[in-house]
């Protein structure tokens, strides 16, 4: 943890458990006459930055930062360039980087770039964070800020085709500059650099405070718990060893700033691409609120501000994360009682058994019911930001742009329409009802939220999409005409019921085959087309065929006996074929 004592010159160390002890990453100056200086000792505290004496701050890592990257503090990023002048910023940016640049000595761009920083009346820290990136270079540098610019505005514009993201990986509009402590547009970024994004949960709104502040040049009020300050996440982002990070009320336009019609435009966006963010990089992780420290309180988990139940965190909680706000004896640190990971009381038992489950939810888990069960036990502001916020989770190959109006089967639709044809597969052969809005061979919106889902999925089964034509498809084994018996009535106590299919071969003969249903939805007895998963056979969907190929499903059965498997395709009953899906 770092030491609890204020930043005095250089006499302070960098505490051993620090990972950001390191300067591999500071500016070089390759190339250029004025050869990299050791960049001196950088220490910002809970005092320096907010007036708050470091044994105050509960959440050691945000009481001190000290270290050799190129940090400022915020007095320095605040301070106008107009009030430094040409020489006065020039000086700031060398003391600050380590070099020795001259105007006279290092061409004419560095006093054109200069110029324009007083020109555009900003602050030394949005200098800062513009310069630094290129400061090793500054040759191109002027070159590096015009193309970065206009290379992020044609993939901005390119990435939207009719109503529809078509480039789901693209990065988000702005990053936070830890360094510079401001809001930067991601181009600043190295071409392979990611901002390292924070995860918070949102506590209620009488707990919290809207905040105008530099760090985002005052474009829109920033909303932040009411006992926390940005500044102390930042020191706590600095000691985990971050430059960029990703922070939403920071990063993501909110409500209340004068731009509220560009606000509308951005979050068609930026909203649905949120979880590309948290799928390319570890996430830091804050679980009882924004900057707060970690606990578990009566209630918390229980509540609808809690972490756990939020909608839009099941795309955040990334393959690997960082749970900040950890204090010396917060829940982190509490040990089992036992060998089956209880703890001394129910809560802490229960926070633990939720942040293991949350492997159960990470991106590498393909199961998609368990991904809509979980989704719909959440909560969320608004109805429709559930179906948004599943469109990373369910791995939508082009996602639908967003609006909070949207209703909730059109953007269930829509997404549906997208994602990966494996997950279709799963719902047109895992789900045991006949969709009841729109179309049938998968669920609604509604039956989502409402009914009972499969508890497997993994079908192995490929449902595609002609977009041109609006039209699902499906190939499979098909039997035309299968007698299925036995399913028409559900069990009273729940369990698997077992019925059978009979067919005739091409000479006429009848065979009887074993088949499950492990759901209670009910199967009349009846003669029905049944399309099986081409690779095993071992799913099937029972429905009807209509015209031209189509095809209505009514529920679904397995034949779980591979022997019976077997037996049936070594018959050449069942023949691929294409059905198209209503």
């Amino acid at each position: 943890m770092p030491v609890d004592q204020p930043c005095s010159g250089d006499s302070g160390h960098i505490p051993k458990s620090s990972p950001y002890t390191g300067d591999s990453d500071a500016p070089s100056q390759s190339g250029n006459e004025n050869r990299q200086c050791e960049i001196p000792l950088k220490c910002i505290s809970s005092l320096t930055e907010t007036g708050k004496a470091e044994s105050s701050i509960q959440v050691p890592w945000q009481r001190t930062y000290r270290g050799r990257k190129p940090v400022i503090p915020s007095s320095l990023a605040d301070t106008p360039c107009t009030e430094l002048g040409v020489d006065g910023l020039l000086s700031k940016l060398n003391t600050t980087l380590g070099t020795s640049y001259t105007p006279s000595r290092n061409t004419s761009s560095l006093s054109f770039l200069l110029d324009d920083c007083i020109t555009k009346d900003y602050d030394f820290g949005t200098a800062y964070g513009r310069l630094r990136p290129f400061w090793h270079d500054l040759t191109a540098i002027e070159d590096n800020l015009c193309t970065g610019e206009k290379k992020d505005q044609d993939m901005r514009q390119e990435a939207l085709v009719c109503n529809r993201i078509v480039n789901t990986k693209i990065r988000p509009r702005r990053v936070w500059d830890l360094y510079s402590n401001r809001v930067m547009p991601c181009w600043i970024m190295k071409d392979k650099q990611w901002p390292k994004p924070i995860s918070h949960a949102w506590v209620d709104e009488t707990d919290r405070n809207d905040v105008w502040t530099p760090i985002n040049g005052y474009e829109w009020p920033v909303p932040i718990p009411n006992d926390t300050k940005l500044d102390l996440i930042r020191i706590e982002m600095l000691n985990l060893g971050v430059e960029y990070t990703w922070l939403d009320v920071l990063c993501l336009r909110q409500k209340g700033g004068p731009r509220e019609d560009m606000r509308a435009e951005e979050w068609k966006l930026d909203v649905p691409t949120i979880g590309s963010v948290y799928s390319c990089e570890q996430a830091v992780l804050y679980l009882s609120g924004l900057g707060r420290p970690l606990s578990v309180s009566a209630g918390d988990l229980n509540s609808d501000r809690c972490w756990f139940r939020r909608a839009w965190t099941l795309q955040e909680a990334g393959e690997d994360r960082i749970i900040a706000g950890d204090t010396e004896d917060g829940p982190l640190h509490a040990e089992p009682i036992d060998g089956e990971g209880n703890y001394a009381d129910e809560m802490l038992t229960r926070f633990h058994q939720q942040l293991r489950a949350l492997d159960n939810v990470s991106p590498d888990s393909y199961e998609i019911f368990g991904v809509l069960a979980e989704m719909r036990r959440r909560v969320s502001a608004k109805p429709v930001d559930k179906v948004a916020g599943l469109a990373f989770r369910l791995e939508s190959t082009t996602i639908p742009v967003y609006s909070e109006d949207q209703s909730l089967e059109g953007a269930w639709t829509a997404l549906v329409n997208t994602i990966v044809p494996w997950l279709r597969g799963d719902l047109f052969f895992g789900y045991p009802e006949q969709g009841k809005e729109g179309k049938k061979w998968r669920p609604s919106w509604g039956q989502v939220l409402m009914e009972p889902l499969p508890a497997e999925g993994e079908c192995g089964a490929w449902v595609g999409r002609d977009d041109e034509r609006g039209e699902d498809c499906c190939e499979g084994y098909c039997i035309e005409n299968g007698y299925v018996r036995g399913l028409a009535v559900g069990h009273a106590d729940g369990v698997d019921r077992d019925g059978e299919f009979t067919v005739d071969d091409a000479y006429g003969k009848r065979h009887v085959f074993k088949i499950t249903a492990t759901h209670q939805v009910p199967i009349p007895e009846a003669v029905y087309t049944l399309i099986g998963v081409h690779m095993t056979l071992e799913y099937w969907v029972v429905g009807r065929r209509l015209p031209e190929r189509r095809f209505e499903k009514l529920s679904v059965f397995k034949m779980t006996v591979v022997e019976e498997r077997d037996r049936l395709k070594n018959l050449s009953i069942a023949t691929v074929s294409c059905s198209i899906l209503v």
